[in-house]
């Protein structure tokens, strides 16, 4: 079924743009099967964008990398061909997110005549392996009980340096999965299932949401007319990089409004983390922060949580 799913956003794409259409047409190999072709198609579509002086009809070396590239994967995934380890990462990476439905499963001589090592039981951790069965255990969701004002000393000064430039390559992957999801939902809209959408798409980065609710009334600083109104605030952050806050009456609304706010950043042609001055608990603090393309002053609310608080 994903697969299938997989293949009609692809052809819901390609029905709207049938130049593309025909030009990847003319890209197919004499031998390769629909299975194999609709697998490598969408390689080369979920990529032609970091090529980007990949022209529809031209021939260019950036083609020719691309298509070298998508014959690798898919080689390897339905031939079992097998290539240097840097290459096997860079492919691996180019199709996270693609689904192929019962892939031919080949072992080498060694799995075959039982020399490939095997972990001891002890060595697993029990606790360990009942986490990985644990319902909803990539929606970690935390609850603030109080935003007091700490000692200055517990707060460090940020993010590590170079930490924008780690978690890009994360982010560009989830900016292609998410552009994916909402060409099969009909777009960015207000009626969407928000936060399913970018649970679903973070998890298929192989990531996990991060939530954390406090109580409206417990926010300091509030308007003095909105200090006794209930509700909820929340604040979702993914590999310790804020993406987006929302208020609702409960903790569902809070958090749909809140995966609303991220999902606008990923309107634009591309997303950027970058460090940005936000306050959190009375005190000024550097947070990662996602960001569209445009350039304009960013106007952030305040911090609920801080991943790189001491002793948290």
């Amino acid at each position: 079924m994903a697969e299938e799913r997989g293949e009609d956003i692809v052809s819901e794409f390609l029905s709207q743009n049938p130049q593309l259409e025909n030009w990847l047409g003319s890209l197919r190999g004499p031998c390769e099967t629909n299975k194999q072709w609709h697998a490598r198609r969408e390689f080369v579509l979920r990529n032609m964008e970091d090529f980007p002086s990949i022209k529809p009809g031209i021939p260019s070396p950036s083609l020719d990398r691309l298509l070298s590239l998508s014959m690798v994967w898919a080689n390897h995934v339905f031939l079992g061909c097998r290539y240097p380890q840097p290459v096997m990462d860079k492919v691996n990476e180019m199709a996270e997110g693609i689904t192929v439905i019962e892939a031919p499963v080949r072992k080498t001589r060694d799995e075959i005549m039982g020399k490939t090592k095997r972990p001891a039981l002890s060595a697993v951790d029990p606790d360990s392996q009942s986490k990985k069965t644990k319902p909803n255990d990539t929606d970690v969701t935390a609850h603030v009980k109080s935003v007091g004002r700490p000692a200055a000393s517990a707060l460090k000064s940020g993010p590590p340096p170079g930490a924008p430039a780690e978690h890009q390559p994360f982010f560009n992957r989830l900016y292609k999965a998410v552009a994916w999801k909402l060409v099969s939902a009909g777009g960015f809209g207000p009626n969407l299932e928000h936060f399913e959408i970018l649970r679903s798409c973070v998890e298929s980065c192989k990531a996990a949401l991060t939530c954390v609710f406090v109580p409206l009334k417990d926010i300091p600083d509030l308007p003095t007319g909105r200090t006794q109104k209930e509700g909820q605030v929340c604040e979702l952050r993914c590999c310790t990089v804020y993406m987006g806050t929302g208020y609702g009456r409960d903790e569902a609304a809070a958090r749909a409004m809140a995966s609303k706010e991220a999902l606008k950043v990923f309107q634009g042609q591309k997303v950027t983390v970058k460090v940005c001055r936000r306050r959190f608990q009375g005190q000024d603090v550097d947070d990662l922060v996602l960001l569209d393309e445009q350039s304009r002053s960013q106007v952030l609310p305040p911090a609920l949580s801080y991943p790189f608080q001491e002793n948290q």
